[in-house]
This record gives structure tokens, sequence and C-alpha cells, in this order.
């Protein structure tokens, strides 16, 4: 955050306060060099994805549905809640940063698989066997001997 009077970059709050209904946090900040106070807003930036589903359907993001994917494959693994919402983090800036804002399922699954590999196995394991579909143990052998490799 940089002063807007004298563009340094070191300041401190000294006040802060929800604003608009709880929807952003006003802070007031004091300039480190020049001494002078500034207001800043911050807001939670509403993310505008849509999700194109297997069978084609269109549908809002939402957090939760990934989330709850992933909760389930890490189920009585040591794997902590702050390891999750970093994932979660990664992908959404990931989705985020790309210039389409429609983005298959498909696409989401995958980065959270690639991602999950590096976390846990085993919770990768569970993860691919719902969202590749796995029907046999033939299917978890073959994804067995892709993480050996």
């Amino acid at each position: 955050m940089f002063c807007p009077y004298c563009h340094f970059s070191q300041n401190r709050v000294v006040d802060k306060r929800d604003a608009g209904e709880g929807e952003a946090t006003r802070r007031r900040r004091l300039c480190e060099k020049c001494q002078k106070r500034f207001t800043t807003y911050e807001r939670v930036e509403k993310i505008e994805l849509k999700v194109i589903k297997r069978d084609g359907r269109i549908e809002d993001y939402q957090r939760e549905k990934i989330h709850n994917g992933i909760i389930k494959a890490i189920e009585k693994r040591p794997v902590a809640t702050e390891a999750v919402d970093d994932l979660i983090d990664d992908i959404e800036m990931r989705l985020l940063s790309r210039k389409s804002k429609e983005v298959s399922s498909a696409d989401i699954g995958q980065m959270a698989m690639t991602r999950l590999r590096r976390l846990d196995e085993v919770a990768y394991l569970r993860f691919a066997s719902v969202f590749l579909g796995f029907e046999s143990v033939s299917d978890f052998a073959k994804q067995i001997r892709k993480l050996e490799l």
C-alpha cells in the first residue's frame, strides 16, 4: 500500500472498522514518511467464474464443492486444514488468472488431483477414484503404478 501523498510504501494502520454492513473493512493509515493519514477499503473480490459441467450445464463456481471433495479425500489423513485452504486458494488464483471466465469441471478436478498428489498420496488416490470413476481394483493399481514412477 503506497501513500497517496508521497508514494512511500511504509505505513501503519491506526484504526480499523467494518464498513458497508460488513461488506468491507475500512482502515485509517498513517504514512511513516510524511505522517499524513489516508483511508483504504478492503473488499472481498467475488469470483465471477462459470463452471462447465461434464453434461454441458453451466453453473456458478462454488468453493464449497471443491472443499467438500478434498475434505472427503483427506479424511483421517495427517493433513492440516490450512493446507487444504492453501490448496484451494492456489487453484482459485490460477483460475482467476486465466483469460476466460469459464472453466470446465474437469480442469478444476485435474488441478485438485495434481496438488493432492504432492500433499498426500492416499488422499490423491481417494480423490482420483471418484473424479476418474474407478470401477475396479485394476484402476487403482494403474494409478498406484503411475505414482511410483
